[in-house]
């Protein structure tokens, strides 16, 4: 007798799964060679990577590839794109993983302004409210101890998931007369584009291993997109975007097991309430518009 077949929500369970793992690796990796390679120099490496891995796709259809009506908003994208993820590199190298990763959820809490400015989304009080809950759950993460201070490597974490969430809202703009494919490929020429000339300031030519190492963290990266991507595709959005919370339980264990990192307490607690907020915001979110598409 056949097995019976696996659900929508599962199969797409599984694809966020391996996103979340994908990451988790991308990241250990960087805060391994980050003491020999600065954030610059590893955010080109990783856009040179994504950019090899799309290149045939590319080759097959350049000008359907690079057609857009909109270079502005597109240039706009990758360059805060770039800066981004160098800032993100510079958090992932100088913090613990647990850390870095927990005030990266904060990228789905700025979304909730950037889209009432920038897209004229409503907002309710219940979505504000849950915001402001959710950035007091950064101020409890970020709270001064004994043992560690707010400093630069905090900010760079903040200042890069704001520069995210102003990208994901410049590719909602995008989508509705662009295809995800003209809109990731201009992201990763780009992305080559404007990382390269800080890259020159820190050039050094990677040993063989490294070289193989910063390719493979570039190419986990474009794994881990391809991997979101299809999860949501496949699974409900509001099933699926719980599971992307699990690669903070991959940074807790990685970062004991690798780096003998041991997460603060604050930490787990100021995570806790982000990770509620940004649910609570998701799930309500989702509901709203399976309300409104069966009134409709």
């Amino acid at each position: 007798m056949a097995a019976p077949a696996l659900t929508p929500n599962l199969r797409g369970a599984a694809w966020m799964l391996g996103s979340a793992v994908c990451f988790t690796a991308m990241t250990t990796l960087i805060k391994y060679l980050g003491a020999d390679y600065p954030a610059s120099l590893q955010t080109f490496y990783r856009q040179a990577a994504g950019l090899l891995v799309l290149a045939p796709m590319i080759a097959r259809d350049w000008r359907r590839a690079f057609d857009t009506t909109r270079p502005g908003i597109l240039l706009f994208r990758s360059a805060a794109g770039v800066l981004a993820t160098i800032l993100s590199f510079y958090a992932y190298q100088m913090m613990p993983l647990a850390d870095a990763n927990a005030l990266s959820f904060t990228r789905s809490l700025w979304l909730t302004p950037l889209a009432f400015f920038m897209l004229g989304e409503s907002l309710g009080p219940t979505r504000i409210g849950a915001s402001l809950v959710g950035f007091a759950g950064v101020l409890v993460m970020l709270a001064p101890s004994a043992h560690q201070s707010l400093g630069w490597p905090q900010a760079a974490a903040l200042a890069s998931a704001f520069l995210f969430a102003l990208t994901i809202t410049g590719m909602k703009v995008m989508t509705r007369d662009h295809s995800p494919f003209t809109i990731l490929v201009y992201a990763a020429v780009l992305g080559v584009v404007f990382s390269l000339p800080p890259a020159l300031f820190a050039w050094r030519w990677p040993h063989p291993l490294d070289l193989l190492l910063l390719m493979i963290m570039g190419v986990l990266g474009v794994v881990t997109q391809a991997c979101y991507i299809k999860g949501m595709q496949i699974g409900d959005a509001a099933a699926m975007a719980p599971i992307d919370y699990t690669r903070l339980v991959f940074a807790v264990g990685l970062g004991f097991l690798l780096f003998h990192e041991v997460p603060r307490a604050r930490t787990i607690i100021g995570a806790a309430i982000v990770v509620g907020a940004t649910l609570y915001i998701t799930l309500r979110e989702h509901h709203q518009t399976r309300k409104a598409a069966a009134t409709a």
